[in-house]
């Protein structure tokens, strides 16, 4: 396990939040999908249009987007405190609490919690969180099935294949002469769900947020899916990171006019369901809330990098950053894809564990713009990115070559003499230059146009031009 600051981050080995390969392969392969590129153009394009639609319908927009940002902040300052009182709330209306510190914990205690109940299979909605820490997997392996609820998260679940032969080959409760068409393969979808809704006596939730006041429980979604998964079951267990609660009911009015807009470009989502502990007759007679950290604390610990925390997974950063339009969630390597992911998984895992993504973005700032809760991602990447330099520097006794440039370029501006004379030789470097770009370097610099052209250095260094305009005077 790694850690910041003595302090665990998310184990190796289990869940979702590392890669096998680093971002550059990854997202090298990603661009060469020509389909992929136009699905994801397409689709990035008609959500940041319906987006900006319902987002200009609020006068006060940025006003919502402070309050968001202020609330989380003063969440964040006050965490163990919240989370106290979210336990005492729960507990107090016949809720079960568990504290999970990691993945390993948390696949533990709710594995425990389906084998008290007597289920041999659950039902799940909400299950990102649920995917970070890898509990399908472990789930399988105490020989429990989950089914995935969400219509797309139950395509990904059943395989890699066009539609209709997924579902034909993993449902065998399904009609042998299912087409392709979007009706049919809901409408297969919808009654293979319910049949599972109505026979699984355990449900597995995340949650979109907790609030601590009540202890109240809130998750939006658009199938319906959770609102039978919620209520079903006999008993509900609620996998939840620890910062997604809030402190009170009238907080929730904000990110309810926050989230729906920036996540679907909605007004408001089609299904939001609250629920409070155990209301004896109605529901889940049994409901287990699991705290998960798994990192979190070590990202809270780092007062620049706890801003990630903030994040309400409206995936609005995705939808207009350049780079994930280009290569996709999977080159991330992570369940936290796009510019949220890229300042997330490094903390939750520890930063060397996935330090390509704090470099996976241009820094064009497009992912602060349309953060409904004004997460200064571009500034995120930046710390992030010193953090990986400083961290690999202590890890390695001889300087890299990367290291020993950004000294000697440090030497040279530290000296206007030699920032000067330096300047005047780069201007050699035009002779490498075709078309105002340079494609190859010499080694070392060769490791930088491998990725990307460097600029031709212009004819005349800004002091020879201001010589020559404006002579001595200043």
């Amino acid at each position: 396990m790694t850690t910041f600051l003595g302090i665990p981050t998310a184990p190796r080995g289990v869940g979702h939040l590392r890669g096998d390969e680093p971002f550059p392969v990854a997202a090298r392969k990603a661009l060469a999908n020509t389909q992929l590129r136009r699905n994801l153009g397409k689709a990035t394009t008609t959500i940041r249009a319906k987006r900006a639609a319902v987002v200009a319908e609020l006068p006060d927009w940025e006003e919502l987007r402070a309050a968001g940002q202020a609330i989380k902040a003063h969440t964040m300052r006050h965490l163990d405190h919240y989370l106290t009182e979210l336990e005492t709330q729960v507990t107090a209306r016949g809720g079960t609490v568990h504290w999970a510190r990691d993945a390993i914990e948390a696949n533990r205690i709710v594995t425990g919690l389906v084998r008290v109940a007597g289920a041999a299979e659950v039902v799940k909605v909400k299950s990102i969180v649920t995917d970070e820490i890898g509990l399908n997997d472990a789930l399988a392996d105490a020989g429990i099935r989950a089914y995935e609820t969400d219509l797309a998260e139950l395509i990904v679940q059943l395989g890699k294949d066009r539609p209709s032969h997924i579902f034909l080959r993993e449902m065998g409760d399904v009609d042998p002469g299912l087409t392709d068409t979007p009706a049919a393969l809901t409408e297969a979808a919808r009654l293979h769900l319910r049949r599972a809704f109505l026979s699984a006596r355990v449900g597995i939730s995340g949650a979109n947020f907790a609030i601590a006041e009540t202890g109240t429980l809130c998750v939006v979604e658009s199938e319906g899916n959770g609102r039978m998964c919620l209520t079903l079951p006999e008993t509900l267990i609620t996998v939840m990171g620890i910062e997604k609660v809030i402190p009170a009911w009238r907080d929730l009015d904000v990110f309810l006019q926050l989230l729906p807009r920036s996540s679907t470009g909605e007004r408001m989502n089609p299904y939001t369901s609250m629920w409070t502990g155990v209301t004896p007759g109605d529901g889940p007679q049994a409901f287990h809330l699991v705290l998960l950290d798994n990192g979190r604390t070590a990202a809270l610990a780092d007062e620049t990098g706890r801003q990630a925390l903030h994040c309400i997974r409206c995936s609005a950063c995705l939808n207009v950053c350049p780079v994930y339009e280009r290569t996709g969630g999977h080159a991330y390597g992570s369940v936290y894809p796009g510019p949220i992911g890229a300042v997330l998984s490094p903390q939750l895992t520890g930063v060397e564990d996935n330090a390509s993504l704090p470099y996976a973005s241009s820094l064009c700032g497009a992912c602060y713009d349309a953060c409904p809760v004004k997460i200064d991602i571009p500034s995120l990447l930046v710390h992030l990115r010193a953090r990986h330099v400083e961290e690999a520097g202590r890890a390695h006794r001889v300087p890299s070559p990367e290291a020993i440039t950004m000294a000697a370029a440090a030497w040279v501006m530290a000296s206007p003499s030699r920032w000067a004379a330096a300047q005047g030789a780069g201007r050699l470097g035009r002779v490498l230059g075709r078309g105002g770009r340079i494609r190859r370097l010499p080694w070392p610099l060769s490791a930088w146009t491998a990725a990307r052209d460097a600029p031709q250095p212009p004819a005349q260094t800004f002091r020879q031009w201001w010589r020559a305009e404006r002579g001595d005077r200043t």
